[in-house]
């Protein structure tokens, strides 16, 4: 179940693209809420756990630290896609080769904790990519990308979380240091979660519709755990 819920938040954000048409206010709040599950997720149910597996706190962090750089480099490649943001020029022709792969590296990486951790962190990861799918279906729509290559990049990208799930739980690798990988997703995690919820806010003004939607993903999380 846990592979089609991961396959199938790509595709229905996809088609939400093609039946509502969300505008930029809707995605935005999407993102909000979604940051703020994520972030939620990452602090109060990650963070916990890969601390009490082990006694090397000190190695835990800096692992996380890690995933945080890990994270910064795959957005000079993905253009920020991972939160909402592609800045890339819409009428351009060549393929975003770097794009495609940084992003298939981050789900694939998503995928990697979930089969030691409870359904919190499955649900975050696709409440997650939701918004992600509906701002990438977009941009290949406008950037007139065949319906081919656009059906093409949206299938591999929403069978990589699987991908790393399914090897997370079988390659002896993933689950022999699977303390270390969970601290470099919470790393990731952090840096992806923090750009969605601190960025963007003109002349940093407060934005009541953000502000309830942030409020609304933190407090399900704390509810649902």
């Amino acid at each position: 179940m846990s592979y089609l819920l991961l396959i199938a938040s790509v595709f229905i954000g996809s088609i939400l693209v093609f039946i509502l048409k969300p505008s930029q206010k809707v995605v935005r709040l999407l993102l909000a809420f979604s940051g703020a599950y994520l972030l939620s997720v990452t602090i109060l149910h990650l963070l916990p756990e890969v601390y009490t597996e082990t006694t090397a706190y000190k190695k835990v962090g800096i692992f996380i630290l890690i995933g945080l750089i890990i994270q910064s480099v795959l957005e000079s490649f993905s253009k920020g896609a991972e939160h909402g943001h592609i800045h890339i020029h819409s009428d351009e022709k060549k393929f975003p080769t770097l794009l495609f792969i940084s992003l298939c590296l981050h789900a694939f990486s998503e995928g990697l904790p979930i089969h030691n951790s409870d359904s919190n962190l499955l649900w975050a990861i696709i409440v997650h990519k939701m918004p992600i799918a509906v701002v990438l279906t977009t941009f290949l729509i406008n950037t007139k990308y065949s319906k081919k290559t656009t059906f093409l990049f949206l299938s591999v990208f929403a069978l990589m979380s699987p991908l790393g799930l399914l090897l997370g739980d079988k390659i002896p690798f993933f689950t022999i240091y699977e303390t270390e990988i969970t601290a470099l997703i919470i790393g990731v995690f952090l840096h992806i979660s923090t750009i969605i919820l601190f960025e963007g806010s003109e002349n940093h003004k407060f934005n009541l519709q953000k502000f309830i939607a942030i409020l609304f993903g933190i407090l399900l999380t704390i509810f649902t755990l």
